[in-house]
């Protein structure tokens, strides 16, 4: 498998296309029907060109080129990272055997499901933002904008070749699908709900790249340990890809939190909508909502198919090989703790291996901490007495074991009068969605940036946030 990417071929790729006639048609057949759903569906900006990072090689260093691109002739590609010489089988029932190149029969159904579900999720977030461009807050923030736009593009083209290549017709089929579901669609919605929910704003934005596309690092990293070595190999670059999408969502909110502190601190007051600020308090409830709406991505806490993924070999734990375990969980327990219909909570020890699920959310959580832990540091700087804080897992989910209870977000189980009458203090509500959008006004100028969030402390690939990221038409 070369590092280097054939950028002469008509799809850019380094896993060599034209040795494969029937296969390298079938994807340029796709092609035009992926390039009329991105003119279709994809952003409504139009530009004249776009200071993108293309990805020219698969190898550690040196891995990108950045240049201005006009997007719509962005080359979108599929690339894998680098095979591992007798990668072992690191989990399940298969463990130390040798990694499969091809799809065992007995694993196609499940295997393909999962290539599918990770493939919906691409072209969805783009569909989500897909109107954001109209109102940037600065050329910097619309230039990231576009690049996670066409690398959410480029992930959806590394599940369409796995499919194409490995699952035969059926596989096709579900590549035509993923280009016929539509975010938010009352007839052919997303496959999962996080996927179907309007993003309409940048604090949204900013709020999705953080958690929702983190929860895409883990369902990655979890792939990435997969016994088909195809699919390891191509989580495993789309990992690279996707650490810039959560640095546009961590830095994001940073500079928002940072413009709010600086506000509250000129004018002396917490109350900063008269400002053109957007109050903590907003900020909250919006981190309450992307929070437990991607906490549900991760399915119910106790989970056979996981179990079955595991043992099958097809779907790890995060960071698999660094567990100190015997990789089969077969004698493990673990604890789960569950609301009760009078109001308290109880724990259930249950077998390891049920609860993978929550042992994926578990290290999601700790990684989501440490971002509010950054956005708190900012407001105790700016000595403002304000802590943001996640809440707890069991508030305002729809999957789950959490899911027919109304539980606050400091965990407190009540009835749903009592819950409903409160939930304006807990989740953005018409006034704050209305309020955030009413700031959303483009800032296209050079160097400039809207008065609601602060600047960036650097620019991208070592160049000044007043560089020209984004040709106008």
């Amino acid at each position: 498998m070369p590092e280097k990417i054939d950028y002469d071929a008509k799809i850019p790729n380094n896993v060599h296309l034209a040795d494969d006639r029937r296969l390298q048609r079938a994807l340029e057949g796709w092609q035009p029907k992926f390039m009329n759903w991105w003119g279709e569906m994809g952003p409504t900006l139009e530009t004249e060109g776009v200071y993108l990072r293309t990805a020219v090689s698969v190898g550690r260093d040196g891995w990108a080129h950045f240049d201005h691109v006009n997007v719509p002739d962005y080359r979108w590609g599929i690339f894998l990272a680098e095979r591992e010489a007798d990668r072992r089988i690191g989990f399940g029932e298969h463990q130390g055997e040798p990694v499969w190149q091809q799809v065992p029969g007995e694993y196609r159904a499940d295997l393909q499901r999962l290539i599918v579900i990770q493939g919906d999720t691409e072209p969805a977030s783009v569909e989500q933002q897909r109107l954001l461009g109209v109102t940037a807050p600065s050329l910097y923030d619309l230039r990231n904008l576009f690049q996670v736009n066409v690398e959410e593009g480029r992930h959806l083209w590394a599940m369409v070749y796995l499919l194409h290549a490995y699952f035969g017709r059926e596989g096709r089929d579900e590549a035509e699908g993923l280009l016929l579901r539509n975010s938010g669609s009352p007839d052919a919605p997303r496959i999962l709900g996080a996927f179907n929910e309007e993003t309409a704003d940048w604090l949204a934005f900013y709020m999705f790249t953080y958690f929702t596309d983190r929860d895409g690092k883990y369902q990655l990293g979890t792939l990435k340990e997969s016994s088909f070595d195809p699919l390891s190999r191509t989580c495993e670059f789309m990992l690279k890809e996707e650490a810039h999408h959560m640095m546009v969502g961590t830095t994001g909110v940073d500079r928002v939190v940072l413009r709010s502190a600086e506000l509250i601190r000129e004018h002396d007051t917490y109350e900063i909508a008269a400002h053109g600020g957007i109050p903590l308090e907003v900020i909250q409830r919006y981190l309450n909502f992307h929070y437990t709406v991607s906490l549900d991505l991760f399915g119910s806490e106790t989970s056979t198919n996981a179990a079955n993924y595991y043992t099958a070999g097809l779907k790890g734990r995060w960071q698999e090989t660094r567990r100190k375990d015997d990789h089969k969980l077969t004698d493990d327990a673990r604890t789960l703790d569950r609301p009760c219909d009078d109001g308290t909570w109880t724990s259930d020890e249950l077998q390891a291996i049920l609860l993978l699920n929550l042992d994926l959310r578990a290290e999601y959580t700790a990684d989501c901490q440490t971002g509010v832990n950054r956005w708190n540091k900012i407001l105790s700087d700016a000595g403002i007495d304000f802590w943001f804080r996640l809440p707890h897992p069991g508030f305002n989910r729809e999957v789950g074991i959490n899911s027919g209870h109304h539980v606050t977000p400091d965990g407190t189980v009540v009835d749903e009068a009592t819950w409903e009458a409160a939930r304006h203090h807990w989740l953005p509500t018409a006034e704050d969605l209305a309020f955030v959008r009413s700031l959303m006004h483009p800032v296209y100028e050079r160097g400039k940036i809207a008065g609601w969030v602060a600047p960036p402390r650097h620019g991208i690939n070592g160049k000044p946030f007043d560089y020209e990221y984004v040709y106008l038409t």
